[in-house]
């Protein structure tokens, strides 16, 4: 173990100024062979000598980090990891050779400290900073204070960063460098009766964009005249709030456009390349969500027009480095206009990587080492080969919102198969990164046999900072992977992306994988026919109730039914061991005298939405059979587990489903369900008062919206006190809707509420959410008090129905 390091700040405090011992990166002994019969190259630069870097700091955490280090182990280049305290047992911290901790959780006292970062740098010897994406990597200050200490920015020059961050200034330079620009104005001259004029001109509908906007905010849409002016002010007041600069500027709104992004490299040397285009046109909230490369439709001719616009305006600001140019292309015309230019790493730069067959980190490395590129690249050697689809993974959950959500993540399994940062399989450095935990599946495990993905042609990349066991907070960005899919063709790769998807297993944290794979099944995405409205045109189908057939309903609920059981058995000392001793009265088995052993499981179907809850009626036959006599749509989701219906023998009963042979393993279940088999991976946790139980069919064609892979099953559990008198069911549990900070109370405990007053307020993500009443009653417990940190799912309070007093004899 190499000794730890600390930053040397005496006037720093003292919650952040600490030791931190580092972990030298350890092989992992899971096995990640290649469930494929695709051959994956070697890294393209795998024989060269490595750059001319003595250590690196990547100023940045999660994903985009371990990404960098991957890169940089491969290269035989020192690195060196900063972290918030709240990340001090991430992953990218396990990843570097040494680490500093350089300040709280909230990023404007850690990862934006721009002074932190360069002491850590300094007190570690790092000859070279990589910003990665976000935080500090469009910062031309922070650009220029590295260069002031004598430290290799990895990124393009601070000029080029202040050029293209001024929105209007780029959109000038581009007009004086001949890359085509929406028509619009971008001047000084900011009056509203000017604005308003040069609106007109222009042309209804169009954009009202803030200077130095991005991500959306800032941007307001004016149909017509009459909506101009509310327009610009509201575009006006999100600049100033966000930016700082309510500056903007006007663009001719281009209705159904794509978004096509040309990823550019160029050197100090007066080389400059692009690496084939990238579409991004499927957004939500200006915000993308799934990534393809090449982009449909583009034959060699667009391609050319685009890459060489691309590679003139980051020559007109005298570029060097990794950037995107992002253009918009009219599908109606097929005219094209530069829209920005990203002065950073993309987040889908792993798409490129797939069609191009290089490593942009590597290269990116090599520029700021002050290497030539082309000792590595020919223009006419980047024409893309075959296809790849990113999919941004979200630990949200778009049935609710796409409200961001956080957790403990319990079960993380990526597709069978997967690579790590990299499509490289025959590297073994990919295969000793620590991202999956010890309990992940082998090729040999029974678990990962009920998985694997049926598309043999593709190779799936995982690029993720989270383990299982993790917990995603909600200090930081809620992406926790990237699903990558390289195939020969768009189909192949398309329907290797759908069947990853479908592969992946994430339990603890609601993820966006089900809405994702529902954008890669739909028709007219698979036609290639995508534009920015696609997930507004399609929301409806994108976002409806989850179908449940009924023999997968039948199958949960005899599970939860032999899981009671179970949990009974270990109770009671396992037949053995137990209070009453050995002998059949200890078995907790279905054998009753004079009557069949009836049990009912109330549960909700997560997926279903309101109309979810259902209520079974499970018959134990022994031997793991199972009759199911009644489903019906329950009023409430409230179990006590193994509660015993006692009923006499009815000869006519009739059975709904019959379930047969059940085997459930540590984490995979089988059962034959009315003839036919069904198999699935399941995961059991609590969330607040309710147990979850997820199942991951092995059963299924992930190609299908029918048969989706995987389903969710609630319910709640209702506690011992709540089983005697009046308070059975009488009882509603307040749980807190997702991690963060109390900010109000507004009850106190043996306090009466109404139903939906408020309860408490709960600040995460920069928003606050109100926490109700469930229903009239007495607050009997509370477990909320102001400024406390709350987890998700974590109970805040219990309010009980007021029982009528008995009335006297």
């Amino acid at each position: 173990m190499a000794v730890s390091r600390r930053l040397g700040i005496s006037a720093a405090p003292t919650a952040w100024r600490c030791w931190l011992q580092f972990l030298n990166t350890r092989a992992l002994s899971t096995s990640t062979s290649s469930l494929y019969s695709a051959t994956a190259t070697s890294p393209p630069s795998s024989t060269s000598s490595p750059p001319g870097i003595g250590k690196l700091l990547v100023a940045n955490r999660g994903e985009i980090a371990c990404r960098i280090f991957t890169t940089a182990k491969r290269l035989g280049i020192p690195t060196v990891a900063v972290c918030s305290e709240a990340d001090r047992g991430a992953a990218h911290v396990s990843l570097a050779d040494e680490a500093f901790c350089i300040g709280p959780a909230p990023s404007r006292d850690s990862y934006l400290r721009q002074d932190r970062i360069l002491e850590a740098a300094t007190a570690s010897g790092a000859t070279a900073i990589h910003p990665g994406y976000g935080f500090l990597s469009e910062n031309a200050s922070f650009a220029s204070a590295c260069d002031a200490h004598n430290i290799s920015f990895v990124g393009p020059p601070p000029t080029a960063i202040d050029a293209m961050g001024d929105k209007s200034r780029a959109k000038a330079t581009m007009v004086s460098a001949g890359v085509p620009v929406v028509p619009g104005y971008h001047g000084e001259q900011q009056e509203d009766g000017f604005l308003e004029e040069k609106a007109r001109d222009i042309g209804f509908p169009l954009l009202v964009k803030a200077v130095m906007g991005g991500g959306g905010k800032g941007l307001k849409l004016a149909h017509s005249s009459k909506e101009f002016l509310d327009a610009l002010h509201s575009a006006r007041r999100e600049a100033a709030a966000s930016f700082g600069d309510q500056r903007v500027l006007l663009e001719r709104f281009i209705q159904a456009p794509r978004h096509i992004e040309v990823q550019v490299l160029a050197d100090s040397h007066g080389n400059a390349y692009y690496l084939a285009e990238r579409d991004c046109s499927v957004q939500r909230r200006h915000q993308k969500i799934i990534e393809e490369a090449p982009a449909p439709g583009v034959d060699q001719i667009f391609r050319a027009k685009l890459g060489n616009s691309a590679v003139n305006a980051a020559k007109a600001v005298g570029y060097r480095n990794a950037g995107t140019v992002e253009f918009i292309v009219d599908s109606k015309t097929g005219e094209y206009y530069f829209m920005e230019m990203n002065t950073r790493l993309q987040v889908e730069h792993p798409v490129t990587e797939a069609v191009v067959n290089v490593d942009l980190v590597e290269l990116q490395l090599r520029v700021a080492a002050g290497e030539s590129l082309a000792g590595f690249l020919r223009q006419e050697d980047l024409e893309p080969q075959g296809h790849a689809f990113e999919a941004r993974l979200y630990a949200e959950n778009p049935w609710n919102g796409f409200l961001p959500a956080g957790g403990k993540v319990l079960r993380w399994k990526p597709p069978p198969g997967s690579s790590f940062f990299t499509f490289y399989s025959s590297s073994n450095i990919y295969k000793s990164v620590p991202l999956l935990s010890p309990s992940s599946p082998t090729s040999s495990s029974s678990s990962s046999s009920l998985s694997s993905l049926k598309n043999k042609d593709c190779i799936v990349r995982v690029d993720s900072g989270v383990r299982q066991g993790d917990t995603v907070g909600v200090n930081y960005d809620p992406m926790i992977a990237k699903i990558i899919v390289k195939g020969p063709n768009r189909k192949t790769a398309l329907a290797g992306i759908r069947d990853a998807l479908g592969a992946l297993q994430v339990a603890g944290v609601p993820t966006n994988a089900e809405f994702v794979r529902r954008v890669a099944i739909n028709e007219e995405f698979q036609a290639g026919g995508v534009d920015t409205s696609f997930i507004t045109r399609h929301e409806k189908e994108l976002l409806a109730p989850q179908k449940l057939p009924a023999q997968l309903a039948a199958l949960a609920a005899a599970a939860y039914t032999a899981l009671d059981a179970t949990k009974r058995t270990l109770n009671s000392g396992g037949g053995g061991g137990g209070k009453l001793g050995f002998g059949p009265w200890n078995v907790a088995d279905s054998f009753r005298l004079n009557y069949r052993h009836h049990i009912g499981v109330e549960f909700n179907h997560t997926g279903s939405g309101q109309g979810g809850d259902m209520k079974a009626e499970v018959v134990l036959e022994g031997d793991g059979r199972y009759s199911v006599v009644t489903m019906t749509a329950a009023a409430g989701n409230s179990t006590v587990p193994g509660k015993e219906e006692r009923k006499e023998v009815d000869p006519t009963e009739k059975v709904l489903s019959n379930v047969m042979a059940l085997k459930i393993g540590q984490d995979w279940l089988s059962a034959e369900v009315d003839g036919k088999l069904l198999r699935a991976s399941w995961s059991l946790h609590m969330h607040g008062d309710e147990e979850i139980l997820d199942l991951w069919r092995a059963d299924s064609s992930s190609s299908s919206s029918s048969e989706e892979p995987h389903h969710q099953f609630r319910r709640r559990l209702v506690r011992s006190w709540q089983q005697v008198g009046g308070a059975a069911g009488n009882v509603g549990t307040v749980i807190s809707p997702m991690p963060g900070r109390i900010v109000k109370v507004s009850v106190s405990q043996g306090g009466s509420v109404e139903q939906g007053d408020t309860l408490c307020v709960v600040e995460a993500m920069k928003m606050e959410h109100v926490v109700k009443a469930p229903c009239a009653g007495v607050v009997k417990e509370l477990h909320a008090f102001q400024g406390a940190q709350v987890e998700d799912g974590q109970v805040l309070a219990v309010v009980a129905v007021e029982q009528p007093e008995a009335a006297s004899a």
